[in-house]
């Protein structure tokens, strides 16, 4: 969105917080990427951004550590910033003009999506890891099930999961094609920021207790199994053990 927002012809971006991240293109065998961070340093130092310069991490992971905040908006031109949805955000991907109007200051438009209730029960056995929810996820629904779709996730498996499990599971919420994903905020989240000494930033938030879904799905996390997608799509999804043996080309 860099040069959207400078066509725009600002003087600084009316944001709360712009980060600009260089974790894609970090490959120094030429002149042209060392060309492009640099234009994208000196754009952020001149429009009132923050500059994560390559190195530092990739945007998503990066972002919970030094940046996410419960409960506030997140817009990025990136397919996977539902990632944050770990951390209680309400963060959506969306195209370089979308979130250059943002960064200026104009409201993002969506259509409201319908809300589904993933309740999560039990806990996490064996090999199974919070991947192997959403493959378990894109195994029910495929890539076109979460379309139009806002997966909210509840129930009193979530309390047993980290705020980087979360993560991931939000992640690839992407791959269901869903608008995004969203965890609550509670002492999981409050130990992560904590770790990260930004304790601060904590705040608990949940759904109420007499919230309607239009959908909800349970999964049994004690009844998961290592899960693995096929090509050629994420949501070919079978149990690893099937396919022991298997010579990978």
């Amino acid at each position: 969105p860099t040069f959207q927002f400078e066509a725009i012809g600002l003087e600084r971006v009316r944001t709360e917080l712009s980060v600009s991240y260089v974790d894609h293109n970090t490959l120094q065998t030429g002149f042209e990427n060392a060309d492009d961070h640099r234009y994208l340093q000196s754009v952020a130092a001149r429009y009132g951004v923050h500059f994560s310069r390559p190195g530092n991490g990739i945007c998503h992971q990066v972002h919970l550590e030094r940046f996410g905040i419960p409960g506030k908006t997140l817009l990025g031109s990136d397919s996977h910033t539902p990632t944050a949805g770990g951390l209680a955000l309400l963060a959506i991907g969306s195209g370089g003009l979308d979130v250059a109007a943002a960064m200026a200051g104009e409201p993002f438009h969506l259509t409201m999506p319908s809300i589904v209730g993933v309740r999560l029960l039990g806990e996490l056995t064996g090999w199974a890891t919070a991947k192997d929810v959403i493959l378990e996820l894109l195994r029910r629904l495929s890539v076109k099930g979460g379309a139009g779709k806002l997966l909210e996730y509840l129930g009193p498996g979530v309390a047993t999961l980290s705020v980087p499990e979360r993560a991931t599971i939000a992640n690839m919420g992407a791959e269901l094609g869903a608008t995004t994903s969203i965890f609550p905020s509670d002492e999981r989240t409050r130990e992560f920021l904590t770790a990260q000494q930004r304790a601060e930033a904590w705040t608990p938030l949940a759904a109420d207790s007499d919230a309607a879904y239009d959908q909800v799905i349970e999964i049994n996390l004690a009844e998961l199994e290592p899960l693995v997608a096929c090509p050629h799509s994420p949501d070919n999804v079978v149990p690893v053990r099937e396919l022991a043996g298997r010579p990978v080309d």
